[in-house]
């Protein structure tokens, strides 16, 4: 059995392994070296683990790596790049109306608030809009409930069904599209120039 299970590890697997054992100099001691069974049952074990059990580091490294939708939204290029992308998939109207909402909440005049949220209702959430939204039919019938008197947070709900739906969705394959790689590259060329 230990003739299998060393059979099956190969040595690129064991120098992932252990990767911080300090390596001998000279050659003859690892030639001399006899291995025991418990050492290469417990490099395969080790593997196991490290397969299905990934370090937070690997994690922290990974989420640093892709790019959120809050950070993206918050960037002005990404941001372009991102509504260039929707509109190429014909659906601009989900990052129209988050921007709609977030510019609504910054709204301080009680006149003002009631002409922005009939045009956000008319524009994107009323059944028949040019540039409707998906959202739930419970969550339309609230908001217009609520134009009678509108508050800052009328639009809560269908602004954070919008969110997860871009988070969930179309940030993913903005990341894997040609727009953002070549966004990528040319953040990278311009370091150099």
């Amino acid at each position: 059995m230990p003739k299998l299970l060393f059979s099956k590890i190969r040595f690129y697997e064991i120098k992932d392994i252990m990767p911080n054992m300090k390596r001998p100099r000279r050659i003859d001691i690892v030639l001399n070296r006899k291995r025991r069974k418990n050492d290469i049952q417990c490099l395969k074990v080790q593997k196991i683990h490290a397969e299905t059990y990934p370090s937070n580091l690997s994690r922290q490294t990974d989420h640093k790596l892709h790019l959120t939708l809050e950070s993206l939204l918050k960037d002005k290029k990404h941001l372009a790049a991102f509504r260039s992308f929707l509109k190429s998939e014909f659906s601009e109207e989900n990052i129209e109306f988050w921007l709609a909402c977030e510019a609504f909440r910054l709204t301080v005049s009680p006149d003002d608030l009631r002409q922005k949220a009939e045009e956000i209702y008319q524009e994107f959430i009323q059944p028949t809009a040019c540039r409707e939204v998906n959202v739930d039919h419970h969550v339309r019938e609230k908001i217009k409930k609520s134009l009678e008197k509108p508050s800052r947070s009328c639009f809560d709900e269908a602004q954070k069904h919008i969110y997860l739906l871009m988070e969930r969705d179309s940030c993913p394959r903005f990341l894997h599209s040609d727009a953002y790689l070549s966004l990528k590259r040319k953040s990278r060329s311009l370091w150099y120039i």
